[in-house]
């Protein structure tokens, strides 16, 4: 029987998952930890070897899982944590440089200097100037590694974000491609034109010839050479940026369709098809993930420390033995508590952008407990998540006169699977619901029953947890299936029905007040990185 194989590689963890490609039920799966580096205040780098070897044992362990042969994988697909940069030597395939990771911090100063430059960068790349994009953390490695830039004029190097390198050594050198999702985090791609831009080149001293080929999500990216756990000439026909997988595992392929995963980060993605939509409220425009050539666009929005809050509690204050156990403890909180939590641990994303911003803890009593700290943390999520939903309301209302092609409204007995910005209707029963639709959700974050209930509240509408929690490694088997000629997104999109749904029980005049304060504690956070 063919299978699909999916590689899922994260900022702290790489996965491999096994899929049917009939049903898309998962067939075989592992798991594997990834260590992060900080050799100073904000910066954050990973090990690309490690990477590398984490993927190739999880893909031999799910491929052991799912009971069959390697030689019954008929395609491949790959989802990456993204605008991460890994720079390695053409000849060898080594790295020469640990991998700069997005949440790294180190060219704040960069951004800052030119920051009158974000107009004419946005306009191209839909991207505001920040760190967390790729081309300031590889023109810094040009510039401060030895050697890099003389070996890169030379043609020496190649470079690109992690599903490049990935492909790089699972096609034994072969192939140095990426896709446009994550061309489009760059900071170097134009997507109307859809192609590297030479102006932006020459502003961030990148030379074109380390940067790999762009093509479609669904496409052509070369077949595996010189593997141990994959014999030679499987194709690899899927790849996008992690969000943009999640989008297209969700289901979510045309305007108005919409999710948000919550992983290491959370990020709110907006399909609005082949419209690149401009945010007025500091918003993303990027590339959404491609299978026929044409371009797809989405509006984002990036939390930046979502997940990683969680870890903190368990590693860093060591409140908990598994991440999981933040359930059981918020639980135990004092409704009444006052603690609230910015976890703006490397800055603050969207829509504020503040790259100095640093965690604060508000509130604190000598009554204060770990439950409250646990509630907190959970809470401070789901308030940024909250803040990008009402940014991403207000943008798609101005852009909907009247909405082209709306979806469905809660309470109307049809799909609620969409999440349908600026849009009005009957307020779900439960109490203090707008009845805007529904948000899908995924990640490990959706697990958690105690959050999904949080974070409906605080949205005032029903959010739905996917079918498969992980929707970013089924995005990219559903994308490297289409590549393959084994499905398209007809036939795809019923798969992303289903879940189990939260919806709003807070009393709207309660979630205002927690909004009202929460937007205070951010506000003081920023004025005291001095933003």
């Amino acid at each position: 029987m063919p299978v699909i194989l999916a590689v899922d590689q994260g900022t702290t963890s790489s996965r491999a998952v096994v899929y049917d490609p009939a049903t898309f039920a998962v067939l075989g799966a592992a798991q594997q930890e990834l260590e992060q580096h900080y050799p100073r205040d904000g910066w954050v780098e990973h090990e690309p070897e490690d990477i590398w070897y984490s993927v190739a044992r999880t893909a031999r362990e799910a491929l052991a899982t799912a009971g069959g042969s390697p030689s019954e994988v008929a395609a491949v697909g790959i989802t990456n944590q993204r605008e991460t940069v890994v720079v390695w030597d053409r000849a060898t395939g080594r790295p020469v440089h640990r991998a700069v990771v997005w949440q790294d911090r180190r060219t704040t100063a960069f951004c800052r200097d030119r920051a009158a430059d974000g107009p004419m960068l946005a306009a191209k790349t839909g991207l505001v100037l920040d760190p967390y994009f790729s081309a300031t953390k590889l023109a810094w490695l040009l510039e401060n590694v030895p050697n890099l830039r003389p070996a890169a004029g030379r043609g020496d190097l190649a470079a690109g974000t992690v599903d490049s390198f990935l492909l790089w050594r699972l096609t034994g050198g072969q192939a140095h491609r990426t896709d446009a999702s994550n061309a489009s985090r760059t900071l170097l791609f134009d997507i109307h034109r859809m192609q590297w831009d030479d102006e932006l080149l020459k502003y961030f001293g990148v030379p074109r010839a380390v940067l790999p080929e762009v093509v479609p999500s669904a496409a052509d990216f070369g077949v595996t050479k010189g593997l141990d756990f994959l014999p030679d000439g499987i194709p690899i026909r899927g790849i996008a940026g992690d969000q943009q997988a999640a989008l297209f595992g969700q289901g979510c392929f045309g305007p108005g369709e919409g999710k948000c995963t919550y992983g290491t980060g959370a990020f709110l993605l907006l399909h609005t098809g082949d419209n690149p939509v401009s945010s007025a409220h500091r918003l993303l425009t990027t590339v959404a993930a491609t299978t026929d050539g044409k371009p797809r666009y989405a509006l984002e929005g990036a939390v930046f420390v979502a997940g990683a809050a969680v870890q903190w509690l368990r590693d860093g204050l060591r409140l908990f033995r598994a991440a999981a156990d933040v359930e059981e403890l918020a639980r135990g909180s004092d409704p009444a508590a006052a603690a609230v939590f910015v976890p703006g641990f490397v800055g603050l994303g969207a829509p504020h952008w503040v790259p100095e911003a640093r965690g604060a803890l508000f509130g604190l009593t000598r009554a204060t407990t770990a439950a409250d700290l646990g509630r907190a943390a959970l809470e401070g999520v789901a308030f940024q998540v909250a803040d990008l939903i009402e940014a991403a309301d207000q943008d798609m209302s101005a852009e909907r006169t009247p909405p082209p092609n709306p979806l469905p409204s809660e309470g109307r007995g049809d799909r609620t699977d969409g999440l349908r910005l600026g849009a009005s209707s009957p307020s779900p029963p439960g109490g203090g619901g707008r009845g805007e639709g529904s948000l899908r959700v995924d990640g490990g974050m959706a697990r958690n029953d105690w959050f999904l209930q949080c974070q409906a509240d605080l949205l005032g509408r029903p959010v739905v947890r996917a079918a498969q929690s992980e929707s970013t490694a089924l995005g990219a088997a559903m994308l490297a299936a289409v590549g393959a000629g084994l499905a398209d997104e007809a036939s795809l999109k019923g798969l992303a029905a289903g879940g189990t749904r939260f919806g709003p029980a807070m009393p709207a005049a309660d979630r205002e007040a927690k909004l009202a304060t929460w937007r205070r504690a951010v506000r003081a956070t920023v004025a005291f990185a001095g933003g």
